[in-house]
């Protein structure tokens, strides 16, 4: 058969494949699917945890009690986690929710870096920078 019509070869299942849109949107799928499952297991390890320990406390709906001054802070749930406390769990749980699109949009930048869209890379670190500084500078503190 001459070179010019040798038919096309088809790649090996095991060879990495080119970073393609499509590649990146069923990583980004996958990471945001795994993100949430996470997430909801934490929060009902916590809940488990809480409702183990004060299942038969009395609820008192009169007065109206917020969050302990500890679950203000991403320290402050992590020492309380560490301590085994439920609530800390539960919060932390929902700060991994909260995070997992943070995480979607930082591997975003990491896609657009490898397919060399300058612009996309650009757009995407400032909405980064905008949901970091939300996260982290805005009252939920380190």
């Amino acid at each position: 058969m001459p070179a010019a019509q040798a038919p096309a070869r088809q790649p090996h299942p095991f060879q990495p494949q080119p970073w393609r849109d499509r590649r990146i949107e069923i990583i980004l799928g996958n990471l945001l699917r795994i993100g949430v499952l996470v997430s909801a297991a934490v929060v009902l390890l916590g809940a488990s945890i809480y409702l183990s320990r004060h299942a038969h406390e009395p609820a008192d709906y009169r007065v109206f009690r917020g969050e302990p001054s500890e679950y203000r802070t991403i320290s402050g749930v992590i020492q309380s986690v560490i301590s085994g406390r439920g609530q800390g769990l539960i919060q932390l749980g929902l700060l991994l929710l909260i995070a997992t699109p943070i995480a979607r949009v930082a591997f975003s930048v990491v896609g657009f870096a490898i397919e060399r869209d300058r612009l996309y890379v650009g757009f995407t670190l400032i909405v980064l920078a905008i949901l970091l500084y939300s996260f982290l500078g805005s009252g939920i503190g380190v």
